[in-house]
């Protein structure tokens, strides 16, 4: 975490994105320093997992502008510099996703070091040693040689975390990540995320795990729409919302977040109440 004095990593100016007609995206606006944690929350559908997919360009906006670590998207105006520039933001961005998306015939290893050999050119030795020290990380150390189907749900998503994280990137993406795991499962996911944050990495984070989003997010923006409703600290936006729709989704989500952090307690600690 960060004192958010430098310069932004991530800048998104009048970020406009639409599906056929349905416009999910309506002109957003936001920044996110170095080291600095932000959580997005609001129901299914406002737009969060679509503003992650916008930022690194697996879905393409077709309005606004998208900077990260100095490098400028401008939405829209595609060609061979376009194709540059989204080239050169996605280097600096690693994402997980629901699914792990792990490849089935490989090993726990081989999914880690692909992307580092194809993209940046390492290596196989180079790879593989930054690969066994990713994984002792994530407190996989001795499941390297392992393949997807013989671990369980939240150790493929620690191998996803790890792929992700080979690359190097400045900026770490993460959308709905314990959302397909088992219960017992997620507290081991979310410390994996916690010890990153405390590491210093840059984060955005897609989840409904509110203890987390309280114990590690430096702001938490509640969407809804396709646009930003409220965005404040976790303190403030649990406990003192000032918008009815953001206390409306504070008291559906909040029961579920209580036995949340009773089942896993990686995910939080006391309970959550806030002024109504």
């Amino acid at each position: 975490m960060s004192s958010h004095q430098s310069e932004p990593l991530v800048k998104v100016e009048g970020l406009h994105k639409w599906f056929g007609k349905l416009h999910v995206l309506q002109g957003l606006d936001f920044e996110v320093h170095r080291g600095e944690v932000v959580v997005l929350l609001g129901p299914s559908g406002s737009g969060k997992s679509t503003l992650l997919r916008c930022i690194n360009f697996l879905e393409e906006p077709q309005k606004g502008r998208v900077t990260v670590g100095g490098v400028t998207v401008e939405c829209g105006r595609w060609g061979r510099a376009y194709q540059r520039a989204v080239h050169a933001v996605r280097l600096q961005c690693g994402m997980v996703f629901q699914e792990f998306n792990l490849f089935p015939h490989k090993s726990v290893t081989e999914n880690i070091i692909e992307a580092p050999m194809l993209v940046k050119g390492m290596s196989k030795e180079e790879a593989t040693k930054r690969a066994r020290e990713l994984l002792e990380k994530v407190g996989l150390s001795d499941r390297a040689d392992y393949f997807p189907s013989q671990i369980s749900g939240g150790q493929k998503q620690r191998v996803a975390i790890a792929r992700a994280m080979a690359m190097d990137p400045q900026l770490m993406l993460f959308d709905e990540p314990t959302s397909a795991l088992d219960p017992e499962l997620i507290g081991e996911v979310l410390k994996v995320m916690k010890d990153l944050a405390n590491a210093g990495m840059t984060m955005i984070v897609v989840t409904h795990e509110m203890g987390f989003a309280r114990d590690v997010a430096d702001r938490c923006i509640f969407m809804d729409g396709g646009v930003f409703v409220e965005e404040d600290t976790p303190e403030h936006l649990f406990f003192h919302p000032r918008e009815e729709r953001t206390k409306q989704f504070l008291r559906h989500i909040l029961p579920k977040a209580e036995d949340s952090v009773e089942r896993h307690p990686g995910g939080g600690g006391a309970p959550l109440e806030f002024d109504s």
